[in-house]
């Protein structure tokens, strides 16, 4: 069975060529629920990668066909503000491209999409969306429409429909059973796998375009690095909250209070930047898995 380039990898460096805009295109697709064309990749100061950072996230950036634009972010470590984070980064990319003197027409329509490997909120779905609506205060069933000149212009409905969307995709939390065509990108988001009865659109163009067998021997080898460090981490992460939250459990036990298990897993997370520090680990990757500052790092 052939084995395929994760996804966030891929993003680093094969989905940003004009080839394989159409797995992209497909994951937007489903979102959206129509037809996505992307015109082409920008560059923004929000999207702009480190090489020598294995778990930075991944931004893109696309302008798609009707002028609107995209951002998709992949996440690998915990980010207790990320929900600010999003937020400020459409903000931001909003005030880049609208030049200074320029009318508020011209504001671009931004898709946020972020895919997360973390336990982020709490709810019981894996996918989430969100968007404005200005809802009546008196009669809560008012939706405020555009005016007919500006639907005309905007080719949108509501006043909400020209505000930025949000889409949450929570890796971790999918069920593993694929019912439609947006569980069956979780699916390979989570695994890396496609099977052959997955139809989705962009994974038939991922199933061909992303195998690991098609890199060269030099870029498999950076491949398979990445993912070691990647389970590493995580791994070591995940066993510092277990065994942090067992031993808070019973601090909190002895003492009666509720914020043992809370002082437990810092305990835990200290404990993971330290083995982490002593491998020689540099303090920008140590900061951004385990959320300490670099100052806290450095007087370990």
């Amino acid at each position: 069975m052939p084995k395929y380039i994760r996804f966030d990898y891929a993003a680093k460096r094969l989905l940003r060529q004009k080839a394989n805009f159409v797995v992209l295109e497909g994951l937007l697709t489903v979102l959206l629920k129509t037809n996505v064309k992307i015109h082409r990749m920008l560059e923004s100061e929000s999207n702009q990668e480190h090489e020598n950072d294995k778990f930075n996230r991944v931004d893109m950036l696309a302008e798609l066909g009707t002028g609107e634009l995209a951002i998709i972010e992949v996440q690998n470590s915990r980010v207790n503000d990320y929900f600010q984070r999003i937020l400020y980064g459409t903000s931001k990319l909003i005030t880049e491209y609208i030049d200074l003197g320029d009318d508020y027409t011209k504001v671009k329509k931004v898709y946020s999409v972020s895919i997360v490997y973390f336990g982020l909120g709490q709810g019981e779905d894996y996918a989430y969306h969100g968007k404005t609506e200005f809802r009546g205060v008196n009669k809560t069933d008012d939706v405020l429409r555009l005016s007919q000149k500006q639907q005309e212009q905007f080719r949108r409905e509501f006043a909400g429909d020209l505000y930025p969307e949000y889409f949450l995709l929570r890796v971790d939390d999918f069920d593993n059973v694929a019912k439609n065509s947006l569980d069956e990108w979780l699916s390979f988001l989570k695994t890396g796998d496609i099977p052959k009865d997955f139809t989705a659109p962009g994974l038939p163009e991922a199933r061909e375009r992303l195998r690991e067998d098609d890199m060269s021997d030099e870029e498999r080898l950076r491949y398979r690095s990445y993912m070691e460090s990647l389970r590493n981490a995580r791994s070591m992460l995940s066993a510092s909250y277990e065994d942090g939250e067992a031993r808070g459990i019973e601090k909190g036990k002895i003492e009666g209070k509720a914020e043992g298990k809370i002082e437990g897993k810092t305990e835990g997370i200290t404990e993971v930047a330290k083995n982490m520090k002593s491998k020689g680990i540099s303090l920008n990757i140590i900061s951004k898995v385990t959320g300490l500052s670099a100052e806290e790092i450095e007087a370990l």
